[in-house]
């Protein structure tokens, strides 16, 4: 099969030939319809990941067609429309018992622990746990989107976050996962302020739902907590770290008012200093969100076959595997999501 594949962390990203996978005794192959391109794709890439092992396929939000079905899978056959969250559960530890699959103590990653899906073909692990049925209607490009980036921040947003209708919620960073956190907080009846550095991203914000945007470039996290607590008269009921950064998390969680929650979802580096003073004087809650588990799909689902959900407004570029190189090194320099749909 065709897969982008690289031999070296920051090194060159080539598209090659290579063996086709099998499937795992409870695991399926799935034809790749289409895959997102991810910043966590570009961490991968970057030697951010601990789990990948050299030379490697990135890709993990990803909808197709079952190819293959090992010996033991009882729910899944040949022909099946499926998308996958990106953490592939185990099913039996502690943590998925508890129905937490996000975060399964022995959880596999398409595109990190094994290849990805920057290929025709992809393994997925553990299928009766992990796979979510596609309408036939859904575009196999906007089931992609709901891989990642969009159930992360529906996660976020809706279950880690509780917005309710008529609370502020604060995005910042308004790339794949802050544009859809910003259409479902308002989807949700919340009045969102969007905080980014890009006018473009600024402006796809107001689209999706955003009531006003905040232009963060030059200005400090306290900077950008004052301009929202103008915006919201006092702070942000939810305020969420959509990008990942140390002066974006520390901005988010002084954006709050008192009892307000932070979701951070954007990956942070160890080393990130969190103003827990702010924490402790207001009594802040902070929350992580990391995916969603395959059994909480259908409410997400739902929202999107009755059109209160629009992921496909955030599909802004459908490219080749022959360009996702290029895309791939450029992720997050332009505004909105970018999926492979040919191989």
């Amino acid at each position: 099969m065709r897969a982008l594949l690289y031999d070296e962390f920051r090194g060159p990203l080539r598209v090659v030939e290579v063996p086709a996978p099998e499937p795992a005794r409870a695991g399926v192959v799935v034809r790749v319809g289409a895959t997102g391109v991810c910043r966590s794709d570009w961490h991968g890439w970057q030697g951010n990941d601990p789990d990948i092992a050299l030379p490697h396929v990135p890709g993990h939000e990803l909808a197709g067609t079952i190819e293959a079905v090992g010996p033991d899978v009882r729910n899944w056959s040949n022909g099946a429309r499926v998308t996958v969250p990106f953490v592939c559960a185990c099913g039996s530890c502690a943590q998925c018992a508890a129905g937490d699959h996000q975060v399964c103590a022995h959880q596999s990653q398409p595109g990190f622990t094994h290849w990805g899906s920057f290929a025709e073909l992809v393994a997925l692990d553990n299928a009766d746990v992990n796979l979510v049925a596609l309408p036939a209607d859904l575009p196999f490009a906007t089931a992609a989107a709901l891989g990642c980036r969009y159930s992360t921040s529906f996660r976020a947003v809706a279950h880690q976050g509780r917005v309710q209708p008529g609370e502020w919620v604060a995005v910042h960073g308004c790339g794949g996962v802050g544009l859809s956190a910003v259409q479902i907080a308002s989807a949700l009846g919340a009045r969102v302020v969007a905080v980014d550095v890009s006018v473009g991203a600024l402006e796809l914000a107001a689209g999706l739902g955003a009531e006003t945007g905040i232009d963060a470039t030059g200005l400090t996290a306290a900077e950008v907590a004052a301009a929202v607590g103008q915006v919201t008269d006092g702070g942000a009921h939810v305020s969420i770290d959509a990008l990942g950064s140390g002066p974006n998390c520390a901005g988010s969680v002084l954006s709050l008012r008192p009892r307000g929650r932070h979701v951070q979802v954007g990956l942070l580096p160890a080393s990130t200093v969190v103003p827990m003073d702010r924490v402790v004087a207001r009594e802040l809650e902070l929350y992580g969100s990391h995916g969603m588990a395959a059994h909480a799909y259908p409410e997400l689902l739902a929202m999107v076959a009755d059109g209160r959900l629009r992921p496909d407004l955030l599909v802004t570029h459908e490219i080749g595997l022959d360009a996702a190189a290029e895309a791939l090194a450029r992720v997050g320099s332009t505004p909105g999501i970018t999926v492979i749909t040919s191989f």
